[in-house]
């Protein structure tokens, strides 16, 4: 796979989507392009093979799409992060807000290894609300949280300011021109 590989062609931009003014960015055209797919599965496995990631969390629901596959090339394990009411047994619930809307998030109890080092992964990063109420929920199960994942990353919208202490690695970044 080349090095060079134009993701920015691979992802569908969709304007006025959930609501006008916002400009959703489609991952699903990168999951039925596998030549697309597979550069963002080499390129994770080549950022985080040899790192001190125990484990591999991914964000409902297209962030399991990305997570599973790291997890699998790693042989460490995939802790699921579901949106509320969606997990059987004992739980860790978050509530929080999103760039337009609230949300909560839960993990099983069980899933969190205590003391590993946990990697998050989304698809896209955006104001970081999701990941935070994700890395709280963690911690609470005494893991740590200091990476996080993510396909498209929007800078602008200040994903940092939530997520402080946290290395941020995205494959590709959208700036507010244009959007």
């Amino acid at each position: 796979m080349a090095d060079n590989f134009n993701l920015d062609k691979a992802i569908r931009k969709i304007p006025d989507y959930p609501k006008k003014g916002i400009l959703y960015f489609d991952i699903t055209s990168i999951l039925t392009n596998p030549e697309a797919f597979r550069f963002c599965i080499d390129r994770m496995v080549e950022q985080y093979r040899g790192s001190n990631v125990n484990a591999v969390a991914g964000i409902e629901s297209r962030g399991f799409l990305f997570a599973a596959p790291l997890a699998d090339h790693l042989g460490i394990p995939l802790i699921l992060v579901r949106k509320a009411g969606k997990l059987p047994g004992e739980v860790y619930h978050q509530d929080y807000t999103l760039e337009y809307g609230t949300a909560a998030v839960e993990i099983h109890k069980a899933d969190v290894p205590e003391g590993k080092n946990i990697l998050l992964i989304d698809d896209l990063i955006a104001t970081g609300g999701t990941l935070q109420a994700t890395r709280t929920l963690l911690k609470q199960g005494g893991a740590k949280v200091d990476k996080v994942f993510g396909i498209i990353g929007l800078p602008f919208l200040n994903y940092q300011k939530k997520l402080p202490g946290v290395e941020v690695v995205t494959l590709i970044e959208y700036h507010n021109e244009g959007i």
